[in-house]
């Protein structure tokens, strides 16, 4: 198999592919807007958290209350239509608490509005770039610790208000100012305050059935609620939500203020916003494959629709003077786990934000501030992960997340993920750069540890050590790192040379101790030398420092019985080897053309049909890559006939979705030497009530009008160019890729595409002794002259002469045919008998 991605050479065949199609869906009827009841249930949950939440966050960035429940409304209903991760559900995120809260103080809601537009207009733009995936590139630890820090300035702010006060502008101001804060409690609202804190973190903690049941009110909710309530009953005097008219709602206005703070702040959006968004969306990919009901499927997240889904949505709300929208982890986490099966518990949760908005207005303006406050307190607080914390400290990036958090606080979000990013990199140098060298004596030897990347930085320091081992001793080297650049293996190798010519003699072995040799050349060109791990080679034979065990080789014709048990017991080890070799050797070759295809579907050139045979391995025989070949296998190359009698459904339907959807220019069906199924046709017998028609049994009934057209004389006889077949088996393999040809015909699909001109057919045989292929000729038509498979020589197409292989063929036809008679009628003798 090419390990390249294949050059694609134009075809000539027009596309008559639907434009709106995607290339690797069947073709679609006409859709009707239904509502799962999974998708309803979960819409009213995500209701009932983000309705609170959504005032809050408005709360705390001093914006216009309504300005929340828009950014939720529009969050719903946009992003989750446009945007790519069908359950995720997005508005008012606490991560942008902060550096919009700033936006306001420093320029006016009107122009924060308009910077929320032009940071949408910006991610519309980088979807269009398809960068989203190049966002997932910063270290989790800058992330996280961003996070924190937006998460302690928010808690620093929202507890000024829980003691009854106001926040500062600054998270170090909220600090200086606490003290006198304190001296100046407003009893109602820190009693408002407690309450909702106590009910948010105690209601998911109730025990019993009667707790299980009640825990499926969202604890928000529940909090908000009952502080609400115990403010009304009381009597408390404290400041409440006092939701303005809609016909006053503050719309944006043309940006005022310096042109660099206005750029700044669409950055500084845009940033929060697709970066938390995109990992929000990656997060409910794993929530959803790890749910247990996988009934129906929830397709993964396309990340730069997201990102145009977010762009769009941020451009809605701002232009009706809403918060700036993300995609949030806490009301898509709800989503997921009351069971959404599809965007549309997000857009009715929208749906309901706006119903909220427009009905329950003098509800709302009864809920106390100190609730709303102390509900975004403990978001704030909860932002600062503990789970995150152990994860970066046991991956030694907790300087970079300490670093970054810190940055956030004290300065600002944009140079404190700027100082992260600068600590990531000195650390990354720095691991790079490190390397260890340590010696040992191991039975007696020096034993040589090198431990990290080598690099030209370290070549001094092994220089050293290599130098200071004895001379004429034997010499393990043990390399423990991923990269070894030129210059530190100059100095290996160089230093190697001499240590031989001393005498000594050098081992060199990988972290587990396992030997890593260079094959010598005279090894290379010694055919006696073992294959042991080259391509291709059968797991069997990979016995790592070990030749293959010699023995007869199993006849062709028949399956090779083992004489132990041992390979078959060891093929899961192999199975999982093998898959680890490609993740580390083969995937980052071919990884950007599956990400191609994986964007853009599966435009395979040809349907090509052959035996589920092990000995063919399709893609090294054709020397195609990913995405060249629309492949079907089964036992023995059939094509039922379409309508015919315990047909089989999966080859015509792999045949209709490649001719009609996929739109391949030819169809290849491929017949091998020695097919155990071709062996089993000719010594089967007629069909016999007695006997029981197993699965096996009937699909080789599709099979006999090959072993019919064997027998009769009416039909031209399947040959290979230059040599007679060598039995009947192989008789009736080169019988059966033309029969099949022949039943592909029948298909009215492929008969119309035939027609047309947009469709070829191609035989082809594959001897397994010899490692060769045969091609047989003349397949665009039906013709009465014999079937040949001429010979496919190891030349470039496009340099072959076309007359060589008319020419060889009429001159080896002439002998061949000579004795062409006389085993027609042997092998149609023996085919009559079966």
């Amino acid at each position: 198999m090419t390990l390249c991605t294949p050059a694609r050479k134009s075809t000539h065949h027009k596309n008559t592919r639907p434009r709106g199609q995607r290339p690797h869906g069947p073709p679609g009827g006409p859709r009707r807007f239904r509502v799962a009841g999974a998708d309803l249930s979960a819409s009213v949950a995500v209701f009932l958290i983000a309705l609170p939440l959504s005032l809050g966050i408005a709360l705390a960035t001093g914006a216009p209350l309504q300005s929340g429940l828009v950014a939720a409304a529009v969050g719903g209903i946009v992003a989750g239509r446009f945007g790519g991760s069908p359950l995720q559900v997005s508005g008012p995120a606490a991560g942008l608490t902060v550096v919009t809260a700033e936006l306001i103080q420093r320029y006016g809601w009107r122009t924060t509005c308009a910077i929320t537009v032009l940071a949408g207009l910006a991610q519309l733009g980088l979807s269009v770039l398809r960068v989203a995936r190049s966002a997932l590139a910063v270290s989790p630890a800058i992330v996280h610790g961003m996070l924190a820090g937006i998460g302690v300035t928010i808690a620093l702010a929202q507890l000024h208000i829980v003691l009854g006060g106001t926040p500062q502008s600054s998270a170090v101001d909220n600090v200086l100012g606490l003290p006198a804060q304190l001296a100046d409690i407003h009893p109602s609202s820190l009693a408002i305050s407690a309450l909702t804190v106590t009910v948010l973190l105690s209601w998911p903690k109730l025990p019993g059935r009667a707790g299980r049941l009640a825990r499926r009110v969202p604890a928000a909710l529940v909090a908000v609620a009952g502080a609400t309530a115990a403010a009304v009953v009381a009597g408390l005097s404290v400041p409440r939500v006092d939701l303005p008219s809609w016909t006053s709602h503050a719309l944006p206005g043309l940006p005022e203020g310096p042109v660099l703070g206005i750029a700044a702040g669409v950055l500084t959006i845009t940033l929060v916003t697709s970066v938390q968004s995109l990992l929000s969306a990656v997060a409910v990919d794993k929530l959803v494959a790890a749910r247990a009901d996988r009934s129906r499927s929830v397709p993964r997240s396309n990340l730069d629709r997201e990102l145009a889904g977010q762009g769009a949505a941020n451009v809605v709300s701002g232009a009706l003077g809403g918060l700036p929208v993300a995609g949030v982890a806490v009301r898509s986490v709800a989503n997921v786990s009351a069971g959404a099966v599809s965007r549309t518990s997000t857009m009715l949760h929208g749906l309901w934000i706006v119903l909220a908005a427009l009905l329950l207005v003098p509800a709302l303006d009864l809920i106390p501030l100190a609730a709303l406050a102390a509900l975004v307190m403990v978001v704030g607080i909860q932002m600062v992960s503990i789970t995150h914390i152990r994860t970066v400290t046991r991956h030694r990036e907790v300087v970079v997340y300490a670093v970054t958090t810190a940055g956030v606080v004290l300065v600002g979000i944009l140079e404190g993920v700027a100082l992260g990013i600068a600590v990531a990199i000195a650390v990354a140098l720095h691991r790079l750069a490190r390397t260890r060298i340590s010696r040992e004596e191991r039975d007696g030897n020096p034993l040589l540890h090198v431990r990290g990347q080598l690099t030209f930085l370290a070549v001094p320091r092994l220089s050293r050590a290599l130098h200071q081992l004895p001379q004429g001793s034997h010499v393990v080297v043990e390399l423990d790192g991923s990269f070894m650049d030129h210059a530190a293996y100059e100095t290996l190798s160089e230093w190697t040379t001499g240590h031989i010519a001393h005498g000594g003699t050098v081992e060199t072995t990988g972290p587990s101790g396992t030997r890593i040799a260079e094959p010598a050349p005279a090894a290379a060109s010694d055919s006696t030398a073992p294959t042991c791990c080259r391509p291709w080679t059968p797991w069997h034979n990979h016995q790592c420092g070990e030749p293959p065990a010699d023995g007869p080789t199993a006849p062709e014709e028949g399956p090779e019985r083992p004489e132990s048990d041992e390979p078959r017991r060891a093929s899961g080890l192999h199975l999982a080897s093998g898959i680890g070799k490609f993740q580390r050797n083969t995937a980052p070759l071919v990884r950007d053309e599956l990400a191609r295809l994986a964007r853009e579907g599966q435009r395979p050139s040809q349907l090509f049909l052959t035996c589920a045979d092990s000995r063919l391995v399709t893609s090294m025989i054709t020397s195609s890559g990913p995405g060249d070949l629309f492949t079907v296998r089964n036992v023995g190359n059939l094509v039922p006939l379409p309508g015919e009698e315990s047909g089989d459904d999966s080859v015509a339907a792999a045949i209709e979705y490649a001719v009609d959807v996929l739109q391949v220019a030819s169809i290849t069906v491929c017949g091998h030497s020695g097919c155990g199924a071709m062996q089993a046709l000719l010594g089967s017998a007629p069909d016999d009530p007695a006997v029981p028609q197993t699965p096996l049994r009937r699909w080789l009934r599709h099979g006999r009008p090959s072993l019919e057209r064997m027998a009769s004389r009416r039909h031209a006889w399947a040959r290979i160019s230059g040599r007679l077949p060598a039995d009947a088996v192989e008789q009736l393999c080169l019988t059966n890729v033309v029969q099949q040809l022949e039943h592909l015909r029948a298909y009215e699909s492929v008969a119309r595409r035939l027609d047309e001109g947009s469709l070829t057919l191609h035989g082809v045989y594959f001897h397994v002794g010899e490692a060769q292929a045969y091609l047989l000729s003349g397949t665009d038509e039906v013709h009465s002259y014999d079937d040949v498979f001429t010979q496919v020589m190891p030349t470039d197409p496009e340099e072959a002469d076309p007359g060589e292989t008319e020419a060889g063929e009429t001159e080896a036809g002439k002998a061949d045919l000579r004795g062409t008679d006389l085993r027609k009628a042997e092998v149609r003798e023996t085919a009559r008998a079966s």
